[in-house]
């Protein structure tokens, strides 16, 4: 097979304080004046677990303003229905393609349920508030039912946290072969980071849209699911 390449933007999680307007992981997330928390079926608060200043993505396709923000109930399987991996009911994917800066962090806070009494704060895989820097770069395909030479090399080549270019599972590709056609585009993948992100028994979380609907800023329609070893 040719050595096919796919470009990405590569996320490093940094130890800045970011505020509700700019990128990060966990934390407080933006909220204009006329919103609120996005909530699950049952009414609670869903909690962030990033938001993307889309101002420093540069991929063809992505948004050049806004903020695409990643909502997540603090459930036992982080809101993820692994039968159902598309239903928006455990977590939630919000555009903003405006951005409000008169909004301020107590008029959010003061939004904010008890959301500690309504999950066990320990069901959630972000235990930080964290900034991203971000590096445009490619992936390379790697077809791991092949690999013979350098195993964990080439294994290992893919896993980061990113958006765009080719995702990576600590188990198995959970698209379908149809699906994976049609959730073309990998919106985010998030990767265990020690005391940071931890999903499951250091797993890896994605999320995957169909460049058509990506084009659209349709994001009602996005296939969520996490796994680990």
């Amino acid at each position: 097979m040719a050595d096919l390449k796919k470009p990405c933007v590569k996320i490093t999680l940094t130890d800045t304080k970011p505020s509700v307007f700019e990128s990060k992981v966990g934390g407080l997330g933006y909220i204009p004046h006329d919103s609120n928390f996005p909530t699950d079926s049952e009414g609670r608060q869903l909690r962030l677990l990033a938001q993307i200043d889309c101002a420093e993505i540069q991929l063809d396709g992505f948004m050049e303003k806004g903020l695409l923000q990643f909502w997540l109930a603090g459930t036992d399987l982080y809101g993820c229905d692994f039968e159902h991996p598309t239903s928006q009911d455990g977590f939630r994917i919000i555009y903003y393609p405006e951005v409000d800066t008169t909004v301020t962090e107590d008029e959010i806070r003061n939004k904010m349920t008890n959301i500690e009494d309504e999950y066990d704060e320990f069901l959630f895989p972000v235990d930080c508030e964290c900034g991203m820097s971000f590096e445009k770069s490619e992936d390379r395909y790697i077809d791991y039912d092949a690999i013979e030479d350098d195993y964990d090399e080439r294994w290992n080549e893919n896993f980061y946290s990113k958006i765009g270019g080719y995702p990576t599972f600590t188990q198995y590709e959970p698209r379908s072969e149809e699906q994976q056609k049609k959730y073309d585009f990998l919106l985010l993948q998030l990767e265990s980071e020690w005391e940071k992100i931890l999903w499951g028994d250091i797993g890896i979380g994605n999320f995957f849209i169909s460049s058509e609907k990506l084009k659209n800023r349709d994001f009602s329609d996005v296939f969520y699911n996490w796994d680990c070893g």
